[in-house]
């Protein structure tokens, strides 16, 4: 049985060494990702309670998951234009699940869904800034909401994370 957990800390340190001792465990994208398809597991079991969102739970599920595991295959690739295109899939699957989560509010609640978007935010901001990394051009936005060249929002963005990280509501058990 998976044993579940609102603390990054504490979940960071029930990941196994196998992943945490792979270069991969590095690139906070990634933490996070895994860490809210953890958290998504619960969110999903309360959805499939529900039947009219046993579907939308399905689709939350995999695209929560295909977060992680698209930066874990382009880490792995050796070219930048293979690693941004992975990229660029796990920004999809986190803007799809931003997506599922506000369709899903009505079960699991205005806390848990603002947090969930929040942390997904987070994770479309570090993407939005490795793409580019790898491409060596900018990934283009009709309205960026995601800024980096003030060194005050880099920090209240920082701090922002962290809450999210530290303060996970789950939904409220039936």
């Amino acid at each position: 049985m998976r044993e579940s957990t609102s603390d990054f800390e504490k979940w960071a340190g029930l990941v196994p060494e196998e992943l945490t001792s792979d270069s991969l465990w590095k690139v906070e994208a990634y933490r996070i990702g895994l860490y809210v398809s953890d958290i998504g597991w619960i969110d999903v079991s309360a959805l499939m309670k529900d039947k009219r969102t046993r579907s939308l739970s399905e689709q939350l599920f995999r695209s929560l998951g295909s977060i992680s595991v698209n930066i874990a295959e382009g880490y792995s690739r050796s070219s930048g234009r293979d690693k941004a295109r992975f990229y660029e899939y796990a920004l999809g699957s986190a803007r799809e699940s931003r997506d599922w989560y506000y369709k899903g509010k009505y079960i699991l609640g205005l806390e848990v869904v603002s947090h969930r978007l929040n942390l997904l935010t987070q994770i479309i901001r570090l993407l939005i800034k490795m793409i580019p990394q790898q491409r060596d051009r900018t990934v283009s936005e009709d309205f960026v909401q995601y800024d980096f060249d003030s060194p005050t929002k880099q920090i209240l963005d920082s701090k922002v994370l962290y809450e999210l990280l530290q303060n996970t509501p789950l939904p409220e058990s039936s």
